[in-house]
């Protein structure tokens, strides 16, 4: 009996290296995708020790590369039991920094990315009666944080998709599951971009995706994101802030909003039209600051091991 298909999109990196991975030692075979030739490959190096991975190159907002990439996945491995849709990308900086190409670039990735993914694969799980499908979106797309607008945006939209997704799939055998972590030290402010002050943004963001407490391990997250997609589960909930954020904006929403709006006058200011948008590892060699390579320590170690860095 051959080994149940799994595609992990974005999984050549970070998060998503980690759920390839862990799909991998269930005894998955797993198809990973990123933008990049380099990147998988990197990645599927790194991977093939744990079970049988296939890399693939595909921009999952591109629906034409995502169809390719579905139909070549079952010609090579077999049909899809298991989606796990990880790929995003982080952009940080106020409001007035941000161009429509920032939003264009954010809902690409992570809305339409899940949307047209999902909707590869839905046909054949709907006429199997089976298959698992998880959305990695974020408490981003439950509280919108200032300096992250297109971001939110976008996982806000990925929210709404992923739970619509799952009540109209009750009694289909498929099961749609939205995961919403907190921060994941996975090293992605290396690859995060920022806009605005770059430095100072970075300077705020990075100690926050890097410190314990603050950010969660990611192979815990990854482990459990696993978990309760191969169960079924609605929804996984992940980091106490999470669970907290939720819980306070349902209540009492208004007044998260004015709270955010005192964190947002706390942050870098930008003043002028928007300018050029660096990488994260651009932005930090604009900053010399032992405490802050101190802070981000954990952070670089974590995007050492997780591909973050540039092949």
């Amino acid at each position: 009996m051959n080994s149940p298909v799994a595609v992990v999109a974005g999984g050549s990196r970070g998060l998503g290296l980690l759920v390839a991975r862990d799909l991998l030692e269930r005894g998955h075979q797993v198809a990973i995708c990123a933008r990049t030739e380099a990147d998988v490959q990197q990645a599927a190096r790194r991977l093939s020790t744990h079970g049988t991975v296939r890399p693939y190159v595909c921009d999952v907002g591109d629906r034409s590369q995502v169809e390719s990439f579905v139909n070549d996945v079952r010609a090579d491995l077999g049909e899809i039991e298991v989606l796990v849709v990880v790929a995003g990308i982080i952009q940080v900086g106020p409001a007035s920094a941000m161009t429509l190409e920032h939003f264009d670039q954010a809902i690409a990735t992570m809305l339409l990315g899940p949307v047209q993914l999902v909707w590869s694969v839905l046909p054949g799980m709907r006429a199997r009666g089976a298959g698992r499908i998880g959305v990695v979106t974020s408490i981003g797309g439950v509280v919108s944080p200032p300096h992250l607008l297109p971001y939110a945006t976008a996982k806000f939209g990925a929210v709404g998709f992923s739970e619509g997704l799952a009540s109209e799939l009750a009694g289909t055998g498929v099961t749609c599951t939205t995961i919403v972590p907190g921060l994941i030290r996975t090293g992605s402010h290396e690859r995060a971009h920022f806009t605005g002050d770059h430095e100072a943004e970075y300077a705020w963001f990075a100690p926050g995706a890097s410190l314990p407490l603050i950010s969660m391990s990611a192979e815990r997250v990854a482990r459990r994101i696993v978990a309760g997609v191969l169960a079924g589960r609605v929804r996984v909930s992940l980091h106490p802030m999470t669970h907290l954020g939720t819980r306070v904006h349902g209540l009492a929403p208004g007044t998260t909003v004015r709270a955010l709006g005192v964190v947002n006058r706390l942050l870098p200011a930008h003043h002028g039209a928007p300018g050029p948008t660096l990488e994260g590892r651009q932005a930090a060699r604009g900053t010399d600051s032992r405490a802050l390579r101190l802070l981000t320590t954990l952070g670089s170690k974590a995007a050492r091991r997780f591909n973050q860095r540039h092949a």
